[in-house]
C-alpha cells in the first residue's frame, strides 16, 4: 500500500486517474477506505488526483501531542517534494478547505488553481459548526445531529416524512465513523484533528491569493453557511462563487456540482 514518511509521520495516499493534476484534500474524520470518496467522482475521469489520509485521521500516523493548521499545510507541501509535485491545483472540502487556506497561504507557488468548498476563513469571516462540540452525544446522537446539521431541510418534520432514508443516512454515518476504530491511536488522531480546527482564522490574509479561486457550498449548510462563503469571496481577489443545491455535501446532492468544479479546473471562466 502506498504509504510515505513525511515530516514526522507516515502518510496513506493514493494517485489515480489521468490528466492534470489535482490534490484533493478531505475533511474531518475522513478515510479513504471510507466509499465512495473522491476517486469514485467524474473529477478522477478529467484530473490525475492525489488524495490522502491526514494526520490523526484514516491510515496516517496519529501522534499523541498537538496538531495545528500549519501541521497539516507543511505535511501537504512535503508531501508534494516527495512525489515530485512542483504544483497543482487543490481542492479542500469543509475541514480540508481551511487546511488548503494556510496551505496555500504558505506556499502559493504549488497552487495553480484552488476550490475551496463548504468550508469557512474563521475570523470577521465566520467560523465552521464547531464539530467538537457534538462529542458529548451518544453515537447515534451525534451521527442524527451531524445529519441535521449538514443539511437544514432536515428538520423534525422532513424526519418523519421521511423516515426509512434518514434512517439510511444514519446507519451509513455509523458505519463510516466505525472504520478503524479498533486501530491504535484512533481515539487520540480523531480528537487531536477536531481540536486543531479550533482558532482557524485566515480572514484577514486571505487578499493575498492571487490565483483563481472558486469557492463553492450548497445553499441548505448548517455547517459552513452560505454568509461564510459570501465572506471568503469579499476578502478573495478575483474569486468566483457558485452555490448548488444541497447541504454540506452538495458536491454528492447536485449533479452540477462536479461539473463546474472541473471547468473551473480546466480553467473555463464561463458562469456555469
Amino acid at each position: 500500500m502506498p504509504f510515505i514518511s513525511v515530516r514526522d509521520i507516515s502518510l496513506y495516499y493514493q494517485i489515480k486517474g489521468s490528466g492534470p493534476k489535482l490534490l484533493y484534500i478531505n475533511g474531518t474524520g475522513a478515510d479513504l477506505r471510507n466509499k465512495p470518496n473522491i476517486f469514485d467522482s467524474v473529477l478522477a475521469e478529467h484530473f490525475t488526483i492525489l488524495a490522502f489520509d491526514q494526520r490523526g485521521l484514516g491510515q496516517s500516523g496519529k501522534p499523541d501531542y498537538p496538531y495545528s493548521l500549519q501541521d497539516y499545510a507543511d505535511d501537504i507541501a512535503t508531501l508534494l517534494v516527495a512525489l515530485e509535485w512542483s504544483s497543482c491545483s487543490v481542492m479542500g472540502v469543509s475541514f480540508g478547505g481551511m487546511v488548503a487556506q494556510h496551505f496555500t497561504l504558505s506556499y502559493p507557488q504549488r497552487v495553480q488553481r484552488l476550490v475551496l468548498a463548504c468550508t469557512s476563513s474563521g475570523g470577521e469571516g465566520g467560523d465552521s459548526f464547531a464539530m467538537h462540540s457534538l462529542d458529548a452525544l451518544p453515537p447515534y446522537e451525534r451521527a442524527k445531529r451531524f445529519l441535521e446539521l449538514s443539511d437544514t431541510r432536515r428538520d423534525l418534520s422532513w424526519q418523519l416524512s421521511h423516515t426509512d432514508t434518514f434512517q439510511r443516512l444514519i446507519d451509513y454515518q455509523l458505519a463510516a465513523k466505525a472504520i478503524g476504530e479498533n486501530e491504535p491511536n484512533h481515539e487520540i488522531g480523531r480528537l487531536r484533528q477536531l481540536a486543531a480546527r479550533i482558532g482557524h482564522d485566515t480572514y484577514q490574509r486571505l487578499p493575498q491569493l492571487n490565483m483563481p479561486v472558486l469557492i463553492c457550498g450548497g445553499r441548505f449548510d448548517g455547517i459552513a453557511p452560505v454568509a461564510n462563503l459570501h465572506a471568503m469571496h469579499q476578502q478573495i481577489p478575483h474569486s468566483q462563487l457558485q452555490l448548488f443545491s444541497g447541504g454540506h455535501l452538495f458536491y454528492l446532492q447536485d449533479s452540477r456540482a462536479f461539473k463546474r468544479i472541473s471547468r473551473f479546473l480546466m480553467g473555463e471562466h464561463d458562469g456555469g
